[in-house]
């Protein structure tokens, strides 16, 4: 080993004592390098995998769960659907074009690991205050990566969330799902399991852009000199290797597929011998460089782009390299699966490091006990700040570049690309795509950072139940979710409890509503080392549902003059992490919505019964702004003005009227129904027993909200519109 190693590698001295001990030696450089990959936070999940296990993750459906590139679900007919969630926010926070790109090329080719084909992307993305000009610089390249980078490999991106606060001003987070669909039959796993089949790196030429990066987003952001850690995008490689590798999928001659990405090599063969149950021999000097005086430990924690691992019986060795060539992809055959549970690397023939396949994957558990904190006591009490002027008030939080409209993210985006996409980005709470079944499928993804500090359990309550809220909203029925959990440093206490009662929350829902989380992603050490400034909690769900058909398929929009709204589900005055709180008051604090499964469960259900019989018109739940702004959303969608009065609004006690318009809890989704079929709309309601009120009226050029018959707010759906469009885009200077 050479001198100095040990002190360049990021394990602990426990961690290198621990590499001693399991391999009887003194471990080579090579064999160091191994573990340092292997042995991160970003790919052991040594600080989280104890608590992960409490989440609810089989069902029915369930086909593939966490612990693979992807997770997938049976849609029926034979087909799947497969889900993951990544994120590059290390790499964004450096270099927000390369970094937000790769994560897109990234999680593609997880999906891509399972056998399925991309169909969508989404993502959700947090930034500093907008007045600040990093947050700016941020901001716009982040979306210009992630809108190049899906719009050359022609994957759309359909669905996604935005939000601004001043603890992500250093620390952007930029998590990107994506969607795949594939035959069940044609699944492939990414496990070596047959000794003798044949090892091929392909794709991209291996540099040093990103070297040690599982690394790098295992501890606190440094800054500049972080920059080597971030990898170069090259989306129109990775377009020819979604085309090669989906059709050697579908001619059956892969064994399995694996996707180079954190940790690279070192991870990527250590995981597929590990599944597999076997050993693997191979020879780094073999790979095809871009950089030919490259040294092992380079090629071996590389985690250059649109890199895969192939594994292929010998038989069919002639028709995948036919393939590969047909689409102009490098490749290079690298070794061979054996049984001897042992990862064998060469340089040259030499071998530089022999580790044994469990040694490597099985990361010592980072024990942490959980801590109470007692940060609670400014969430346990209703606030009452004064009453300011409602329609001032109201224009304030429309106006909001977390709630004002995200045009100026989405159109940049290609999201019809694939003549999949039914409902598009801004026309409903969730995307919805025609699947080759028939069947239509919902996507969304959600976060709520403000809510998640104040409470984190009730927070990530609030978070799945809002990522469900979307679904239901579009008309499909939730089937299954990822989960991607983003912390700062789980050294300190007071994160690592935030963490565990967020999984709490997530538990408790999840299970309770019978929806499987079947794939995710924790993030640590999303903090600044300069400043010492950690992220809030922000858990994001990523959801799916499935509707059988097309009408069924619900958007936000008003429809029809003189059709009755209504509001299904109790308005409270929980403040907690409110937009309104926040714009108008300068609030953080106050009691967090209370969230409860079993009535979530109650209003899915008749909403989506509502849908089945026809009789849903449109649906927008309420969520960030309030009751007002849900309205104003569907009012301009639909180009439709309404008429409605809070005092029919279903209450938990008395409130205030600015907690009428305003409160962000709890469960309710605003409906529109056919005038002529009220009738059977309150007897569904009345026999599933969830509380509603029958609110008002679409029609005009106005949206009037009165309380008691006498006017709070009017305004005209010009003004709406000036208010929810123009923000973002003066801000940006577009």
């Amino acid at each position: 080993m050479r001198a100095g190693s040990l002190a360049l590698t990021s394990l602990t001295a426990h961690e290198v004592e621990e590499v001693r001990r399991r391999l009887g030696r003194e471990p080579t450089e090579v064999e160091l390098a191994i573990f340092e990959a292997t042995w991160s936070e970003h790919c052991s999940y040594k600080s989280s995998k104890r608590l992960l296990t409490l989440l609810p993750t089989s069902g029915r459906i369930v086909v593939v769960g966490p612990g693979y590139d992807a997770g997938v679900v049976d849609v029926g007919e034979g087909y799947v659907v497969s889900i993951h969630i990544e994120s590059h926010n290390h790499p964004s926070a450096i270099d927000p074009y390369g970094g937000a790109a790769t994560g897109v090329g990234g999680v593609v080719r997880d999906i891509l690991s399972v056998g399925t084909r991309p169909i969508a992307l989404l993502n959700s993305l947090r930034f500093g205050r907008l007045e600040n000009a990093l947050s700016r610089w941020l901001f716009s390249n982040v979306v210009k990566g992630i809108a190049d980078y899906g719009n050359c490999i022609g994957v759309p991106t359909v669905a996604g969330e935005v939000e601004f606060d001043e603890s992500f001003e250093r620390n952007c987070l930029v998590d990107v799902v994506c969607i795949g669909v594939g035959r069940r039959e044609e699944l492939i796993l990414a496990e070596a399991k047959v000794p003798g089949s044949v090892i091929l790196i392909v794709g991209n030429y291996t540099g040093r852009d990103g070297i040690r990066g599982a690394s790098f987003a295992s501890r606190p952001l440094d800054g500049e000199d972080d920059r080597s850690a971030v990898q170069i995008p090259d989306p129109f490689l990775e377009k020819l290797l979604i085309d090669a590798t989906l059709e050697a999928v579908e001619k059956r001659l892969l064994l399995a597929v694996k996707d180079l990405g954190g940790g690279g090599l070192a991870t990527a063969l250590a995981e597929i011998a590990y599944k597999g149950g076997t050993g693997i021999d191979a020879d780094l000097s073999k790979v095809h460089l871009r950089e030919p005086d490259m040294q092992p430990t380079e090629v071996l924690l590389s985690e250059s782009q649109e890199r895969m691992i192939f594994v292929v019986r010998t038989e069919a060795l002639k028709q995948v390299t036919g393939i590969l060539e047909k689409y102009e992809l490098p490749f290079s055959i690298i070794g061979v699966v054996t049984s001897d549970g042992i990862l064998r690397l060469r340089w040259y023939g030499r071998i530089v490091a022999e580790v044994p396949v469990w040694a490597a994957v099985e990361a010592p558990i980072q024990e942490r006990v959980v801590q109470m904190v007692h940060r609670l006591s400014n969430t346990n009490t209703t606030l009452k700040p004064p009453t300011p002027d409602l329609h001032e008030a109201f224009f304030k939080i429309l106006s909001s570049p977390n709630v004002a409209s995200k045009r100026y993210v989405f159109e940049q985006y290609d999201y019809e690309v694939g003549v999949r996409t039914v409902v598009k980005p801004g026309d409903g709470d969730a995307a919805v795509l025609k699947l080759p079944n028939g069947k239509f499928l919902s996507i969304k993804v959600d976060g709520d950072p403000q809510k998640c500090h104040l409470d984190p359990y009730m927070g990530a309550m609030n978070v799945a139940s809002e990522a469900c809220r979307n679904i239901v909203c579009s008309g499909a029925e939730p089937i299954a979710a990822v989960d991607h959990l983003q912390f700062g440093n789980p050294d300190d206490e007071e994160v690592y409890w935030s963490f565990y009662q967020t999984i709490r929350g997530l538990t408790d829902y999840f299970s309770t509503i019978g929806v499987p989380i079947v794939g995710g992603k924790v993030s640590f050490y999303n903090e600044d080392s300069t400043t010492g400034r950690a992220i809030k909690p922000t858990p994001v769900i990523a959801a799916i549902g499935l509707a059988l058909t097309h009408d069924s398929v619900t958007t936000m929009s008003l429809k029809t003059e003189g059709d009755a709204l209504l509001v299904i589900g109790e308005t409270s005055a929980e403040l907690g992490g409110s937009e309104y709180y926040k714009v108008v008051h300068g609030i953080e604090q106050g009691q967090v919505p209370f969230v409860d499964p079993r009535l979530d469960l109650r209003i899915f259900r008749v909403v989506l019964t509502l849908a089945t019989v026809g009789a849903l018109k449109a649906a927008h739940d309420c969520s960030k702004g309030g009751f007002g702004v849900t309205l104003a959303e569907m009012c301009v969608s639909g180009s439709f003005g309404a008429k409605v009065d809070l005092s029919s609004l279903p209450r938990v006690g008395e409130l205030c009227l600015d907690e009428l318009l305003f409160s962000e809890g709890r469960t309710r989704i605003v409906v529109e129904v056919p005038k002529k079929l009220i009738g059977l709309v309150t007897s569904i309601l009345e026999r599933y027993g969830v509380p509603y009120g029958l609110i008002g009226t679409v029609g005009g050029r106005t949206l009037r909200i009165l309380y008691d018959g006498r006017t709070i707010i009017e305004a005209s759906l010009d003004e709406l519109e000036n208010a929810l469009e123009k923000p973002i885009p003066n801000i940006m200077g577009d």
